[in-house]
């Protein structure tokens, strides 16, 4: 038996694990302003899931978590607070740059508690406690999953699920779907989750690009709510 194995792939369920505590439970990403519209179903929900894989969360986050596990893996600083910096710069709403802002240093702060206190780990905690890197959640992610012995495709993986989860969660709870339907949708969008995947992980920082107009402005509609149940 493979001990350091076993306990890389616990360690990658439980950052996978809703459980962890995150936050990104209590996202929607601009899901309840469109339910409001009363013309959401479940196909619509894929179909929205997918645009946002293919061109916002694919090409930025996925592209950020990449490029800040290569730099982490380098113990090079300098390149992991400019992934931070840029992908931060590329959330144009403020609710969603708040949102993974508080994600990741929260996740920064929990991997912190328990992990291995290895040096770019520490120095990174410290550059964002310091207010020199804001700790977005796909570099938090990066320098976390490296922390833990999971590997960079894995941590891109669990990005993207992640991401997916939460979305379908935020559905459910919103009363779009029922269980079995929420994880036939999970199933069904499997196969664009690892397309974003192997199309984003390994792309160079000056190719990260977002491009969802029609997102952005329903993510400011959600903004612009009084009464939420969700933080995007």
């Amino acid at each position: 038996m493979n001990t350091k194995n076993s306990t890389e792939d616990l360690s990658f369920l439980q950052l996978a694990d809703s459980f962890f505590p995150t936050g990104l439970y209590s996202t929607s990403n601009g899901l309840e302003a469109l339910y409001y519209t009363k013309k959401v179903n479940p196909k619509c929900i894929a179909e929205l899931v997918e645009l946002f894989l293919q061109q916002q969360v694919g090409p930025s986050d996925c592209t950020a978590l990449g490029n800040a596990y290569e730099y982490v893996k380098n113990s090079d600083l300098q390149g992991l607070v400019l992934t931070d910096q840029t992908v931060y710069s590329m959330k144009t709403i403020e609710e969603v740059r708040i949102a993974s802002v508080r994600s990741g240093t929260q996740l920064l702060k929990c991997i912190y508690s328990f992990a291995k206190k290895k040096k770019i780990l520490e120095n990174y905690v410290q550059v964002v406690n310091e207010g020199n890197a804001s700790g977005t959640y796909p570099v938090a992610l990066a320098v976390s999953a490296w922390s833990l012995g999971i590997e960079k495709y894995r941590a891109g993986m669990m990005l993207l699920y992640g991401f997916t989860v939460s979305m379908i969660g935020a559905a459910l709870r919103l009363g779009l779907v029922q269980h079995f339907e929420a994880q036939k949708i999970i199933h069904h969008l499997k196969p664009r989750i690892l397309k974003s995947l192997w199309d984003n992980i390994d792309r160079p920082l000056s190719d990260m690009w977002q491009f969802a107009p029609a997102l952005d402005i329903l993510q400011m509609k959600h903004e612009q709510m009084v009464s939420k149940m969700f933080i995007t």
